[in-house]
């Protein structure tokens, strides 16, 4: 297997202590790292390298829908946003994560596809990035609360 960005952030301890909120077995769920789009725009991973659902073994088949209704819970109650976006192509790096996207009514970014604008911006530096440091507070009370929340 090819070098994979994914496998590579679930095993860097400094990436982890910053951005993970959680894992187990199959999922881990993270904060979108820096650049950050929005405060709260999280990734759900599969723990193993796999490259989307149609590679799930039964367990991870099994138990997909809760961990995505779980982090999009997540999502909702730390933002107060009013839907979550889940969007997972697979082309910058082919091992399954879902983009869990707070969208807000009042945040004209994050409408539909606007928010593929809004990505592109912060990466290529046009716009400013969320703060680290309200990224930092968010993954520090998403930690707290998903214990509550089953993944």
């Amino acid at each position: 297997m090819e070098s994979c960005a994914i496998c590579n952030l679930h095993s860097n301890e400094s990436e982890r202590a910053k951005y993970e909120i959680t894992r187990n077995k199959l999922w881990v769920l993270r904060h979108h790292p820096n650049p950050a789009p929005l405060q709260g725009w999280l990734l759900l991973d599969s723990h193993r390298h796999l490259k989307g659902p149609i590679d799930f073994e039964p367990e991870e088949a099994a138990s997909w829908g809760r961990a995505v209704q779980s982090s999009s819970r997540l999502v909702q109650q730390l933002t107060k946003c009013d839907r979550v976006y889940a969007i997972a192509f697979g082309e910058g790096a082919q091992h399954l994560h879902l983009h869990l996207i707070p969208r807000l009514q009042l945040d004209p970014a994050t409408t539909a596809w606007a928010v593929a604008d809004h990505y592109r911006e912060i990466s290529s530096s046009k716009c400013a990035a969320t703060n680290i440091n309200q990224v930092a507070k968010f993954v520090e009370q998403a930690r707290l609360i998903i214990k509550s929340f089953e993944l």
